[in-house]
C-alpha cells in the first residue's frame, strides 16, 4: 500500500544538525501555498524527528510569514532548553526566493514534555451531535486539500449566499483523514486548522484572509489518541472578535468518545 497522502506531505529528511529538508506537496494545495495545517504539522515533525526529542507536544505556535511555495524547504528545529519534565524549541522554515537567497516563511516554538498520571478533568464537554452518518459531506468545492478530509457539517457550513446575512461565527463539524489514518499528534495540529475563515460565515460576505498565527494545545497523550483510531473528530469553531482587519478564532477538538484532544486559537487578517 503507498505512502498515506498525510504521511508524504510532512515527511522529512536530516539536514545537518537540527536541520531537515521537505517538499511542500500538490495534495494539499490551497488558494495560496499549500494548506496551513499540514505545514504546521510539516513544522511539528521537525520537533517530533529530532534525536534529542524529550516527551510529546503539549503546545506549538506557527506563525506564517509568507505563503510557502511549490518545491522544496529547509526546516531549523532547534531544542533551545531542556528541564527535567519539559523541552522548547524553535523552528523556522525557510526556501529560496527570487533573488535566490534564503528566505523565512515561517516561524515557530514548541514545548514538549514528558506527562506524568495526575488527576486529571475537562470542563469543556463535547456539545450534542448527530454521528457522522447522519451528516451531510461538505464538498470540496475544487479546492485540491480538501479532497484529503471527510467532513461532515453539524452547523454552520459555508454560506449557500454571499449576501452579508451572516449571524455569528459557529462552526461544528465531523472531520477525519481521507482515506482514513491513525491519529497522531501530527495530525491533530493540521486538524486545528481545517475551519474556514469565521469572517465569511459571520458576514456571509467572501473577502481575502489568511492565517497569521495559530496555537494548539494538546491535551491527549498517546493512549487517547490511540483509543481515537482512525475516527472521526469533532471540531468546533468560533469568534470573539472582528477588528481593524483581524479576527481571532477559538477551536476544540474532540474524539468520537468525547475526549477533549485539543484546542487551538489564531489570528486571522481579513480585507474589505
Amino acid at each position: 500500500m503507498s505512502e498515506h497522502f498525510f504521511d508524504q506531505a510532512v515527511a522529512l529528511q536530516p539536514d545537518g544538525d537540527n536541520a531537515f529538508s521537505g517538499a511542500a506537496h500538490p495534495a494539499w494545495a490551497n488558494m495560496v501555498g499549500p494548506f496551513g495545517g499540514i505545514t504546521a504539522a510539516s513544522a511539528l515533525n521537525g520537533v517530533l524527528s529530532h534525536p534529542h526529542l524529550l516527551g510529546a507536544p503539549i503546545a506549538l505556535t506557527v506563525n506564517y510569514a509568507a505563503a510557502l511555495g511549490p518545491g522544496g524547504y529547509r526546516l531549523a528545529a532547534v531544542p533551545v532548553r531542556t528541564n527535567r519534565s519539559t523541552q522548547h524549541w524553535t523552528m523556522a522554515m525557510t526556501q529560496p526566493g527570487a533573488d535566490g537567497a534564503e528566505a523565512t516563511v515561517l516561524t515557530a516554538t514548541a514545548v514538549t514534555a514528558a506527562r506524568r498520571a495526575t488527576w486529571s478533568q475537562s470542563d469543556a464537554p463535547m456539545p450534542a451531535a448527530p454521528r457522522p452518518g447522519e451528516a451531510e459531506r461538505l464538498q470540496s468545492f475544487g479546492v485540491e486539500w480538501l479532497e484529503r478530509y471527510d467532513m461532515r457539517s453539524v452547523r454552520g457550513a459555508l454560506p449557500r449566499t454571499w449576501d452579508g446575512s451572516g449571524e455569528d461565527s459557529l462552526t461544528q463539524l465531523w472531520v477525519r483523514d481521507e482515506p482514513g489514518r491513525p491519529l497522531d499528534f501530527l495530525s491533530v495540529a493540521s486538524l486545528a486548522d481545517v475551519f474556514y475563515p469565521r469572517v465569511w460565515l459571520r458576514r456571509a460576505t467572501r473577502v481575502p484572509a489568511g492565517t497569521v498565527s495559530i496555537t494548539t494545545y494538546f491535551h491527549a497523550d498517546a493512549a487517547m489518541l490511540a483509543r481515537s483510531g482512525t475516527g472521526y473528530v469533532f471540531g468546533q469553531a468560533r469568534a470573539q472578535a472582528f477588528s481593524n482587519g483581524f479576527f481571532d478564532q477559538a477551536v476544540q477538538l474532540w474524539n468520537e468518545a468525547g475526549e477533549l484532544l485539543a484546542t487551538s486559537h489564531q489570528i486571522v487578517y481579513y480585507k474589505e
